[in-house]
Order: C-alpha cells, then structure tokens, then sequence
C-alpha cells in the first residue's frame, strides 16, 4: 500500500501550515499498525523534508514529527507493515482527541 499519494500530498499543501488553527486544524490522513496500538493522525506535510506533523498515539498520546520513512520501514510485532486508513474522512483534530478522550477510535 502506498502511504502517501500525490492527492493526499497536493491536500497537505492546499492547507499549508495549521498550526494558528488549534482544535480546528484538520487532519489529512491516519495511518495505523494493525498489530499494535500505535496510530498517527497527520496534520502537515513537509514534501522536502518527507515529514509529518501531527498526534501520535503510541506509549503515550502526543504531538510530534514523524517521517514517511519511518512509517514507510517500521513493523508492528507480528511484522506487519503500517497502513493509511483507506476509510478515513478528513476532520478537525478537536474531533479526533474527543474521540480518543471518550476511549472511541476515531
């Protein structure tokens, strides 16, 4: 499965930075490990850089960066490969730390 595509990519930079919009700022994409807890939800993409910012939920809940390389070469435990949520519709980042806040997968 190819992570990140030239639409996702052209979407990313149509938005830009987000970072003055808070709760409101809208995520892109969610890619997730289907053998493990990790998720991240991605806000901003850096094409030069092939980096991402956005919430991850792994050992913690946080903000943060994260590579397309990483995701592209990290395994969960059963070896399988991250994916890219096929089924997610772009919402507000407010919407999706309500949801993990309700203990709901966004």
């Amino acid at each position: 499965m190819k992570l990140l595509t030239k639409e996702i990519e052209r979407r990313f930079a149509q938005l830009g930075s987000q970072e003055d919009k808070g709760d409101q700022a809208t995520v892109v994409c969610k890619f997730f490990t289907p053998d493990s807890g990790w998720t991240w939800w991605a806000l901003e993409y850096n094409a030069e850089d092939r980096e991402f910012f956005g919430l991850v939920q792994g050992h913690e809940i946080e903000f943060g960066y994260f590579s397309l390389e990483e995701l592209e070469t990290v395994t969960g435990p059963l070896g399988l490969r991250v994916e890219r949520d096929l089924h997610w519709k772009e919402r507000t980042i407010g919407e999706v730390r309500a949801a993990l806040d309700s203990r709901v997968s966004p």
